[in-house]
């Protein structure tokens, strides 16, 4: 199961130094001109997880296997990309295939790197990229929204709902709101996904800061964290110079350099975190001799659906799933401590599978 959050923004605002950092590799090329990430760059990245150590050390595991979430690195889009301008056509093309959108802001000064707006506004940034993809949408809808009533008008209900849906969204766009503000039932969701609108994706700010503000951050971050708090999303405050640096050096080292940035932990793991919880996702865990491994989930998820993440047979046998929370495992000191103190529990077919569950899954051949 992939889950692929897109780095999108400005040229020249710091995405592909970011990649980089994230993957720590050289992948994605950081030059200073736009349109320098021609094609996307896909990496995946473990998701930090401090319990698998624990649960690690409890069980004695040979290995620990985090979950991961895939990150791509996009081309930067400038104005005027919703109607083909810079590489635009291609930009909104691989935009649409992610789940989530991770949206750099540029919140430094540096006169060596151009911005291509001329002027340093984090706001207005977002606002441009936010217009182009609304436009975008809007002509994909009004493109497509004809035939669908045609056939709506003839009594199709697959038709009908679909034109709801559309209308929805459109009355948005046309207000210059993107369609992630539409209503939309439960049972409505997996329809409006269909439509395949860029602007009903989910998405992270993040405030790219110079060196001296990674800790508390500056003016113009403080604008993207009122942005995105009026508008009801989350941002994430880093310097993707110093987040490149971090990723090089030693992992036995890291605490001391974060120490003398006066930084509390790496703020890559802080976005990568926001990154798994914008996508909606959960962890459970299943624990052994040989390995503590990590498995995503969307929150919600029944038992079954859960078992086959590991394998389709262990969904289509599904008998129960012995469940322990984290918090009983760890002050059991482990399986068996946690069974003597009946703290693990024998959960059906209904049972919705909770973030750090420790899952032992029963199943028929």
């Amino acid at each position: 199961m992939g889950f692929k959050c897109g780095i999108v923004g400005l040229p020249n605002v710091g995405k592909s130094t970011l990649f980089n950092a994230l993957t720590q590799t050289a992948a994605a090329q950081a030059a200073n001109y736009p349109f320098c990430t021609i094609e996307p760059n896909v990496g995946e990245v473990a998701v930090p997880d401090p319990r698998l150590d624990v649960l690690a050390k409890a069980a004695k595991s040979a290995q620990i296997v985090p979950t991961r979430i895939s990150f791509v690195d996009i081309a930067g889009l400038v104005r005027g990309a919703s109607k083909g301008e810079g590489l635009g056509n291609q930009f909104l093309g691989n935009i649409r295939e992610v789940d989530a959108i991770v949206h750099v802001l540029r919140c430094f000064e540096d006169g060596d790197i151009t911005h291509v707006e001329g002027k340093i506004d984090p706001v207005a940034d977002a606002e441009t990229v936010e217009t182009e993809l609304m436009l975008a949408d809007l002509d994909s809808l009004e493109k497509r929204i004809l035939p669908i009533e045609k056939k709506a008008k003839g009594g199709d209900k697959e038709s009908i709902a679909l034109a709801s849906l559309m209308t929805k969204a459109l009355v948005l766009l046309r207000e210059g709101k993107p369609a992630r503000l539409a209503q939309v039932t439960p049972e409505e969701q997996s329809t409006f996904d269909q439509l395949g609108l860029i602007t009903s994706k989910p998405v992270l700010y993040v405030a790219n800061v110079d060196e001296e503000s990674a800790a508390i951050g500056n003016a113009f971050s403080a604008k993207v964290q009122e942005m995105a708090k009026a508008l009801g999303a989350e941002s994430v405050v880093f310097s993707a110079r110093i987040e490149s640096e971090i990723a090089i050096i030693p992992m036995e080292e890291r605490g001391d350099y974060l120490e003398a940035a006066g930084l509390p932990e790496a703020g890559l793991d802080r976005m990568i975190r926001a990154g798994y919880a914008l996508l909606g996702l959960v962890t459970y865990v299943t624990v052994g001799p040989k390995e503590t491994r990590a498995w995503t989930i969307p929150q919600g998820t029944k038992a079954p659906k859960a078992a086959g993440v590991i394998h389709t047979d262990f969904e289509r046998g599904f008998i129960r799933a012995e469940t322990t929370a984290y918090a009983d495992y760890v002050a059991a000191g482990g399986e068996a401590g946690a069974k003597e103190a009946g703290k693990m529990r024998l959960e059906g077919k209904e049972y919705v599978v909770k973030d750090g569950d420790i899952l032992m899954f029963r199943f028929a051949n």
